[in-house]
């Protein structure tokens, strides 16, 4: 029992002294009181830094939220403003497109006309051609009846004279 409690004190001992080894190796490691309040008072500067450059950001970060909603609103307007007029200028051309189809629709028609007017024409000339032809006709026969007046009126006025030459001698 006195070999077992030796054993056990020794191990006791040892692990005593490991734990001091420890314990004052993580004091050598500790950073001196002055160093750590030093340490701590630069880490709520850097923390108080951190915290207004985070309230920057985001006061930042919120005016650029408002500018890009405005930014959008205008862009918006914008297009709104380009839509309408693209649909005032659809609405103008096919206003145009149904002014042009009837204008289109009455240049058929009056090609049309002309086209019956050309033939009506065509007609018209023809009957000009015979009319011509007839009054030319007329002429002639008129001239020719005029000529045989002429003669009858010659050949009458002989008569005259001569009945006027025969009355007299018949009447003596």
């Amino acid at each position: 029992q006195l070999l077992e409690a030796k054993a056990s004190l020794s191990l006791a001992q040892a692990q005593h002294t490991l734990q001091l080894q420890q314990a004052k190796a993580q004091i050598n490691n500790m950073v001196p009181k002055k160093h750590f309040e030093q340490l701590q008072n630069t880490l709520r500067e850097e923390q108080c830094k951190s915290q207004q450059l985070q309230e920057s950001l985001q006061l930042q970060a919120e005016q650029r939220c408002r500018q890009l909603v405005r930014s959008q609103e205008e862009h918006q307007q914008l297009l709104q403003a380009a839509m309408e007029q693209v649909e005032g200028l659809e609405q103008s051309l096919r206003n145009a497109e149904a002014v042009l189809a009837e204008r289109a629709a009455q240049l058929r028609d009056a090609q049309a006309q002309l086209s019956r007017n050309k033939l009506l024409i065509e007609e018209l000339r023809g009957e000009n051609r015979r009319f011509a032809m007839a009054l030319q006709a007329a002429d002639l026969k008129q001239k020719s009846m005029e000529e045989k007046n002429q003669l009858l009126e010659e050949q009458a006025s002989a008569l005259k004279e001569l009945i006027g030459k025969i009355t007299p001698a018949s009447l003596s």
